[in-house]
């Protein structure tokens, strides 16, 4: 019986997911260094845990997911489901997070950006939805200012890797959105991995903590497997001077989204909601 409801549950999920939301392609003519020609997400079989996992991405785009009138606040955020840039943890870490997000009245983008094994690819990505948002912010009634992202596991790496490489052109500009900044004006990090890939397992030497990296919110657990990542890159940034705000719990593991039945799955998002207030502060 159990095995039933977890299929017909999956069953809804992959119904829903092509068709409820808008869907904005990131590229309007070919995908930067992709070899392969664009097509549909790839949805890998189920592990009978209920968490929909896209295992291929050849034309990244963002999922629009808009809050209640009354509820918006003109505030964006980008979110970057996790999955080892292999898969992308699609219900567990974007469409569960960008629900989250609209009830508390954010507008939320979750980004199929490109995987597997495509951590450049996955960079222009990002840096794109953030110009692609910010250049149609009046459709949304945003603003183009306030655009921050947010990730899980390899998402908060991605999510980290466009906090402080803002500066970087990784691809030349496809039209005129690319003028704009890719600079997100937060981010917030949940159980991130990759960030302690540096000599002696110091910063990845990708991250670079110049003036220009904006405030970044970071939630972990001591018996994470990659909790050094978090603890690294809160170090990092009090030596830099920059704001961060860490929290870190004693265990909770990693991968949880805010599925309820975790101390962890259910505290991050309280503490997030109240560091957002404070750091997403839009100008309408």
């Amino acid at each position: 019986m159990k095995k039933i409801l977890t299929l017909l549950l999956m069953a809804i999920s992959i119904a829903s997911f092509s068709q409820k939301k808008e869907i904005i392609f990131l590229w309007p003519g070919k995908v930067p260094g992709e070899a392969k020609e664009k097509g549909e997400p790839v949805i890998a079989p189920s592990n009978n845990d209920n968490i929909i996992r896209l295992s291929e991405i050849t034309n990244p785009a963002i999922e629009v997911w808009l809050p209640e009138p009354s509820k918006r606040n003109g505030s964006s955020v980008i979110v970057c489901p996790g999955g080892g840039y292999s898969i992308l943890a699609w219900d567990l870490e974007g469409t569960e997070i960008a629900g989250w997000l609209n009830n508390i009245g954010y507008t939320a983008f979750v980004l199929q950006y490109r995987v597997p094994g495509k951590k450049e690819g996955a960079l222009q990505d990002v840096q794109r939805a953030l110009r692609v948002v910010a250049g149609r912010a009046g459709e949304w009634k945003t603003d183009p200012r306030n655009i921050g992202v947010m990730g899980f596991s390899a998402g908060a790496s991605l999510s980290a890797r466009a906090c402080t490489n803002s500066g970087k052109r990784s691809y030349n500009p496809v039209d005129s959105a690319d003028s704009l900044s890719c600079r997100p004006a937060f981010g917030m990090l949940i159980y991130p991995a990759y960030l302690d890939q540096g000599p002696n397992n110091t910063l990845t030497t990708e991250l670079k903590l110049t003036s220009e990296v904006p405030p970044i919110f970071i939630f972990q657990t001591a018996d994470d497997p990659y909790a050094n990542s978090s603890l690294v890159m809160a170090s990092a940034m009090r030596s830099a001077k920059l704001p961060v705000e860490e929290h870190l719990l004693p265990e909770g593991g990693h991968g949880y989204g805010l599925r309820p039945g975790k101390r962890a799955a259910e505290t991050w998002p309280v503490l997030a909601e109240k560091w957002l207030k404070t750091f997403s502060k839009p100008d309408m």
